[in-house]
């Protein structure tokens, strides 16, 4: 079972695998400069949507604009064509340029710093929000998506039912030092080796310590 007895020594097994393995997209974004809106926007455009193709709009869209300003003058049609294929594009070409108008309208065009402002942005959830947090303004947040859900669970170190669930027992469970580090590593590791069906539990680096908490089939 993984607990906190343990879990830093898994933390650090999981950072070796980490590095082995491309980043998550919106970790690669935030290298290029830690710029809160395009992690912001990135994160939004991200949801329910591959890697491959949030990187693809994403490069194409802060080709064009650079700030909340150049992408607020783009009509919907405009920022639909950019982000295209992303999921839901025509939904998202909407949040985006609505939150655009709420951030010149409200924060004089900067990304706000606190959760409750985020979260009051269309299209902007916890995890959005925490993510932001975290890659923009080096905050400790925890951001929980369906690899952090699911392997948090696997492993047994929580035991919820949804990833708001999950993000609150991680919350109280969860050293706070390991917060910012957590989302990153985990989905990675969701990624490449446990998987939402049929994980590779032959290759887990902690094959031994996992109690496999609703792994019908695995290889």
């Amino acid at each position: 079972m993984i607990n906190n007895s343990n879990i830093k020594n898994v933390l650090e097994q999981l950072k070796i695998e980490y590095l082995k393995n491309q980043k998550p997209i919106i970790t690669q974004i935030s290298d290029m400069g830690n710029n809160p809106f395009h992690i912001l926007i990135s994160t939004i455009l991200s949801l329910r949507t591959k890697d491959d193709v949030t990187a693809k709009a994403a490069a194409k869209l802060f080709g064009k604009i650079s700030n909340p300003y150049d992408l607020h003058k783009l009509s919907k049609i405009e920022i639909e064509k950019l982000i295209y294929p992303v999921g839901f594009y025509h939904r998202k070409a909407e949040s985006i340029k609505q939150v655009c108008h709420i951030l010149i309208e409200k924060y004089h065009g900067e990304v706000p710093d606190s959760m409750e402002n985020l979260l009051s942005l269309p299209g902007v959830g916890r995890k959005t929000a925490n993510l932001v947090l975290v890659l923009g303004f080096d905050k400790d947040g925890i951001c929980v998506d369906t690899h952090v859900h699911r392997i948090s669970n696997r492993w047994g170190y929580v035991r919820t039912n949804s990833p708001l669930k999950t993000e609150m027992a991680l919350r109280k469970k969860l050293p706070t030092k390991f917060w910012k580090i957590y989302n990153d590593y985990l989905v990675s590791y969701g990624q490449n080796i446990c998987k939402p069906i049929s994980p590779f539990c032959s290759k887990c680096a902690f094959k031994n310590l996992c109690p496999k908490i609703g792994i019908e089939k695995s290889r």
